[in-house]
């Protein structure tokens, strides 16, 4: 997506140890343009697909996988962090290694919002090593539903997270690419 490239050019900046901060325009600060041509974007290109839910990961995933339901006209699911006093019943639940925040998390689904008769399109920020998207997969194999792919805004392809998901036949689809990165240059290049 030449649009999102462009914008992660101008604004993103490179940080030692391969990560890339986009926090001025997609995960602190969100530029609601370009969030709603991404999800345009997504619609398009799982148009081929029918999705009953959007499921993501607190915190940064939210937003964008509310802006990407209203293509869809589906309810997002977002697995949260921690348990919380106010989800009752049962829940799926899984671990998630957070690649930036160098720590392992226990994330939680309710069962009342996934089921067996759901089709599910997973939409997060980034993936570099899937361990995000390992999780909520798993989430989804536990509730019985059908995962229809994954979405990704940014993929860093140096990183194994999208060869793996792919190798195992899961349906991965990433705006941008990075294929390499300096944070001595800032210098950002894409796979196209």
């Amino acid at each position: 997506m030449e649009l999102l490239e462009e914008r992660i050019r101008k604004d993103g900046i490179v940080k030692a140890g391969n990560v890339l901060k986009v926090d001025s325009f997609l995960n602190h600060q969100i530029d609601i343009g370009l969030m709603n041509e991404i999800g345009k974007e997504f619609k398009r290109i799982f148009s081929d697909v029918e999705v009953t839910k959007i499921l993501t990961v607190e915190a940064s995933g939210i937003a964008i996988a509310a802006i990407v339901a209203q293509y869809f006209n589906v309810p997002v699911v977002f697995a949260k962090k921690s348990q919380s006093i106010n989800i009752d019943g049962s829940v799926y639940c899984t671990k998630i290694e957070s690649f930036t925040h160098k720590r392992v998390y226990d994330v939680i689904v309710s069962k009342k919002y996934l089921s067996a008769d759901d089709k599910v399109l997973i939409v997060d920020d980034f993936l570099a090593n899937g361990c995000a998207a390992d999780g909520l997969i798993d989430i989804i194999r536990e509730s019985g539903a059908t995962l229809q792919g994954v979405g990704i805004i940014i993929e860093k392809g140096f990183q194994d997270g999208g060869k793996r998901l792919r190798d195992r036949g899961i349906r991965v689809e990433s705006l941008a690419i990075v294929d390499s990165m300096d944070d001595t240059t800032g210098q950002i290049v894409f796979r196209h």
